[in-house]
């Protein structure tokens, strides 16, 4: 099976078309290659529960960075996102068969707000331009190399490193063939769709390069291996199967090539079964002859199987399989088979919990307080975080840790009207945490709230710590939420002032984005103020 060939013909031959038709013969043709370098690509079988799998591979690698999970069915969005928001993740549905309103709600959070995951079928994505997008997983087979390389491809626009992960079982194999036989689709088009979801396939079951792989698709080239996907980083184990797929494929013709792959595991493992002594397989020679394989390896073994062509679903009936000619030489013995080996579960590799996303914990902690700076000025204008700076601007700031205005405007995305809205506000952080020892000085909103507690006020607190008014107020907002110092001390209010900020907060979302309740007071309100009272009721 090849990832490139007709599929990749009939793509240049269509683009050949619409060029001439469009009468741009003589037009000067701008072609970009097809490679995102930062994407790391991985690949795996669901050997397990894939929502659990999603939910450790989030929680070792993403915690609290945005991310979109694709599902093929809207039940599947439903269950993933309410089990992954159990979880305590901001995981929100998207699907067809939601309101329009609860639809445009959930992406304007995901395009506003830091850390938010959206789970969704393909209907998601079209139009979205948001780049800090740090993961895009799949937990289904997409159903072409097309619209694999379209969704991943939402995943680090801003540059920097990004996971395309997926995990695929064999349901997904015969639930994509049986959507395509039962479409309406002519037949040819329905050939082109059994090719690119062949495609698809091979490029699950490779043990060279998938980057090299995927590109060749696409007609481009990389020549050596990419060194940043699975494959690359972990090489497949393969093993050979000859016996084994000898056995499997003997045991669908032995029982009359009728059976899904749940019956004929349980046949080949002898499984004691009402339903095989029914029909006389417990008397076929292939009866038992299983057992140095576990169900899951031979599941995994008639996945490859079929996505090698050597057995087909049979998608008029039940998805009972059948051989096809190319099954024969394997059978006879002239043909061997290497497959890639099963990964037993115990037998995985832990990976290490990524705490922080920096070298040390100092530059983790500027650049959490960097995203959240960049989130309250989002809140109070009422726009994405990422239209103030992207997350490879914020990482250069760690970086370099620029000291003036000057020397800000040299950072890669701060032009001078972003310097001239922006640029003091998070000079102020950088100047806040340029001294940060994590050995020996103490956190810095602790030391506002112990300044605060000898009964310092605000503007004292600032001019002491050579920090703005506004940063004090975050810090004491910060210990407010945490029960550590009352409301009543930081912020004067009578309780008529404060019942009207607080029917404000309740009635725009909670609070979420400060801007709509600093517009529905009209302005009369500090947002330090509305923040104090926001998180005096998020202790509620």
């Amino acid at each position: 099976m090849s990832l490139s060939g007709a599929t990749t013909s009939a793509d240049s031959a269509t683009r050949r078309e619409i060029i001439e038709r469009l009468a741009l013969t003589e037009a000067r043709h701008f072609v970009s290659g097809f490679d995102r370098p930062n994407i790391r690509y991985r690949i795996s079988e669901n050997s397990g529960n894939a929502r659990d799998r999603l939910l450790r591979f989030i929680r070792n690698e993403h915690e609290g960075e945005a991310g979109i999970v694709y599902c093929l069915s809207r039940k599947r969005v439903e269950e993933v996102a309410a089990g992954l928001a159990a979880k305590g993740l901001d995981a929100l549905p998207y699907h067809a068969g939601l309101s329009a309103d609860v639809r445009q709600q959930n992406q304007m959070r995901f395009l506003r707000e830091e850390g938010v995951i959206i789970v969704a079928t393909i209907a998601f994505g079209m139009g979205i331009d948001k780049p800090n997008v740090r993961f895009v997983a799949h937990l289904n087979l997409p159903k072409s190399l097309e619209a694999y390389y379209q969704e991943t491809g939402r995943a680090g626009r801003d540059g920097l490193p990004a996971n395309a992960w997926m995990v695929y079982g064999l349901q997904d194999v015969i639930m994509l063939k049986q959507m395509q036989a039962s479409s309406d689709a002519p037949e040819a088009i329905k050939r082109i769709e059994h090719h690119k979801l062949d495609a698809m396939l091979g490029l699950c079951e490779l043990t060279s390069c998938r980057r090299q792989a995927l590109l060749r698709y696409f007609d481009d080239e990389l020549a050596e291996p990419c060194g940043n996907c699975d494959t690359c980083l972990e090489p497949p184990e393969t093993w050979e199967a000859t016996t084994a797929a000898q056995k499997a494929l003997s045991c669908v013709h032995r029982t009359g090539q009728r059976f899904g792959v749940s019956y004929l595991v349980d046949v080949l493992m002898g499984k004691e079964d009402e339903r095989i002594r029914r029909f006389g397989h417990d008397q076929v020679s292939t009866f038992g002859v299983g057992t140095e394989l576990n169900q899951s390896e031979w599941r995994n073994l008639y996945r490859q199987l079929i996505a090698r062509g050597l057995l087909a679903v049979d998608l008029e009936g039940h998805g009972g399989l059948h051989l096809t000619e190319e099954s024969r030489p394997v059978l006879r013995g002239e043909l061997p088979l290497h497959l890639r080996k099963f990964s037993r579960k115990a037998k995985a590799k832990s990976r290490e919990r990524k705490s922080n996303r920096f070298a040390n914990q100092g530059q983790d902690k500027l650049w959490q307080a960097l995203r959240n700076r960049r989130q309250q000025l989002a809140d109070e204008q009422g726009i994405p975080a990422y239209m103030i700076f992207h997350d490879a601007t914020l990482a250069e700031m760690v970086e370099n840790r620029p000291e003036t205005l000057s020397q800000l405007s040299n950072i890669s995305g701060v032009g001078a009207r972003k310097q001239e809205a922006y640029g003091e506000a998070f000079l102020e952080v950088l100047n806040e945490y340029r001294n940060l020892d994590d050995d020996t000085q103490s956190d810095t909103e602790e030391e506002t709230l112990q300044l605060f507690r000898l009964n310092m006020d605000i503007e004292a607190i600032a001019a002491q710590r050579g920090l703005k008014a506004t940063t004090i107020y975050n810090h004491l907002a910060k210990g407010i939420e945490r029960d550590e110092v009352p409301l009543s001390e930081v912020v004067q209010l009578q309780p008529e002032q404060l019942e009207t900020i607080r029917f404000a907060i309740e009635h725009n979302d909670g609070g979420k984005r400060l801007k709509p309740v600093f517009d529905t007071l009209e302005g009369e309100f500090p947002y330090e103020v509305l923040r104090c009272v926001r998180a005096d009721m998020s202790r509620e």
